[in-house]
């Protein structure tokens, strides 16, 4: 199988374009001998962050984690950069606790009017 390197610089999806739920993984494959691997293969958290997001923390490690060097590097403000990085974090910190973000769907589906008392309260017994 010929190897196409415009592939692997493709973004992999987390999300379904249809439903919206997580995707998962259940293929792998060799593109220079065939050998598939297939089962649930998860996601590593940091690849359901937007790519922009990713780019920071990749630029984060590169200036060995430091926000002043950052801030030169990008030309913003110490301040700017620290936002962004508080960002980033409360981002994986839903990835981490999924149950918490859906809980915060359902109520500010309550709130906009969207699902009565009832539904909302069935739901939150789901999560």
């Amino acid at each position: 199988m010929e190897h196409d390197a415009t592939a692997i610089t493709k973004r992999l999806p987390t999300d379904c374009p249809s439903c919206g739920e997580k995707l998962v993984v259940t293929r792998l494959a060799c593109p220079s001998c065939d050998t598939a691997l297939e089962g649930r293969f998860g996601f590593h958290e940091l690849l359901k962050l937007p790519e922009d997001d990713l780019a920071f923390i990749t630029a984060f490690v590169r200036a060995s984690g430091s926000l002043k060097q950052m801030a030169k590097v990008r030309g913003q403000s110490y301040p700017t950069i620290r936002n962004h990085l508080n960002e980033i974090i409360n981002r994986l910190e839903t990835l981490l606790n999924p149950r918490d973000d859906r809980q915060n769907k359902i109520l500010d589906a309550l709130a906009r009017g969207e699902l009565t008392v009832a539904e909302a309260g069935a739901k939150l017994k789901g999560v």
